[in-house]
């Protein structure tokens, strides 16, 4: 009874400390998460490249390579896009009078108002309470994002320690396993590891075809920067619900410089892009990919941005593939228990 109480009180304890600590255990649980997806690419890098086998890759430098390309590539992408939207920005804020007006004249004519009125009108029938807030609001906003930078830095320091150390993690994990489940232990490892990775090629073929698609759909109806606009779109299929909303109002802002009616094209154009998106190429991409049936694909999205917002959607898909790999060992077991007993 004693040991009991004790093994309740202890469970208890442990958790309600990953609960406060929370914020600290998402943090760790994203850097393994990356570390199980690179951890592939790691392998192959670092594999003997002699007939010999003896000139082996360092690991860390395997890692480091991977660390430097991509920080590359964002370093390029940011190039590429934020001198072209900052020109379309500014254009935009020039042409935003005449914008306005013309969409005033138009719902003018069309009886949805009675008069036109100034931006400086609009500005005054604002809420009264809408400003007042304005210094908190970006004290917040500028903490927010200081946050999420550090965030990031540990992010990917500590996942360069967990690839780095993830055999030693792994073999000193595996002793506290009875010896007769060592071997499933480390087949479910393998299996989990090579889901994670799955998910995370599948979320790059996502973006390269958001980005073409995009990128092709806007090319064609004439709108200016397409290929930085698919490059956004690119970027922002890597976020569950948000991204793409930020990719249609980066089109549409872009297209809005042009014309109102353009504009009004673009967002019917990635309204129904979006629609496709979350609802046919992600649950098949997942399937095929990570091996996530469709249904487990969308239920994980709505229980995930319900219990966590935005980190919680994008944690999703690869929780869910690894509670499969764990509830299908636990099947296997139960199954070859039951098989022992007859």
């Amino acid at each position: 009874m004693l040991q009991t109480v004790l093994t309740v009180a202890a469970v208890v304890i442990v958790l309600f400390a990953l609960w406060a600590a929370r914020e600290a255990v998402l943090l760790i649980y994203v850097s393994a998460l990356i570390a199980m997806g690179f951890s592939p690419l790691v392998r192959l890098i670092e594999r003997p490249h002699s007939s010999s086998g003896r000139f082996r890759v360092p690991r860390w430098i395997a890692i480091l390579a991977i660390y430097l390309i991509i920080v590359g590539a964002i370093a390029l992408a940011g190039l590429m896009v934020i001198p072209p939207l900052v020109g379309q920005a500014a254009a935009l804020w020039d042409t935003l009078p005449a914008q306005f007006n013309s969409l005033q004249m138009f719902l003018v004519r069309h009886k949805l108002m009675t008069r036109t009125i100034t931006l400086a009108e609009a500005v005054q029938s604002a809420p009264s309470g809408s400003g007042t807030n304005a210094v908190e609001t970006l004290l917040v906003a500028v903490s927010t994002v200081i946050g999420g930078v550090f965030g990031l830095i540990t992010i990917l320091i500590l996942s360069f320690y967990l690839l780095i150390e993830a055999n030693t993690m792994f073999e000193y994990i595996v002793r506290f396993v009875p010896a007769g489940r060592r071997a499933d232990v480390a087949t479910a490892a393998r299996d989990v590891v090579a889901k994670v990775s799955a998910w995370l090629r599948a979320q790059f073929v996502l973006a390269a075809v958001m980005g073409t698609f995009t990128a092709v759909g806007l090319g064609i109806m004439g709108v200016p920067y397409f290929y930085v606009v698919g490059l956004v779109a690119a970027i922002g299929e890597t976020i569950p619900i948000v991204g793409p909303v930020i990719g249609g109002i980066t089109a549409v802002a872009v297209a809005a410089t042009v014309s109102a009616k353009l504009a009004l094209g673009v967002g019917a154009f990635f309204l129904v892009l979006h629609q496709l998106e979350a609802n046919i190429l992600v649950p098949k991409v997942m399937e095929r990919r990570v091996g996530v049936s469709p249904v487990a694909v969308m239920v994980a999205l709505l229980i995930g941005g319900a219990l966590w917002g935005l980190v919680g959607a994008i944690l999703a898909i690869p929780t869910a593939a690894i509670l499969s790999v764990i509830v299908e060992d636990l099947a296997a077991s139960h199954e070859i228990r039951i098989q022992r007993v007859r």
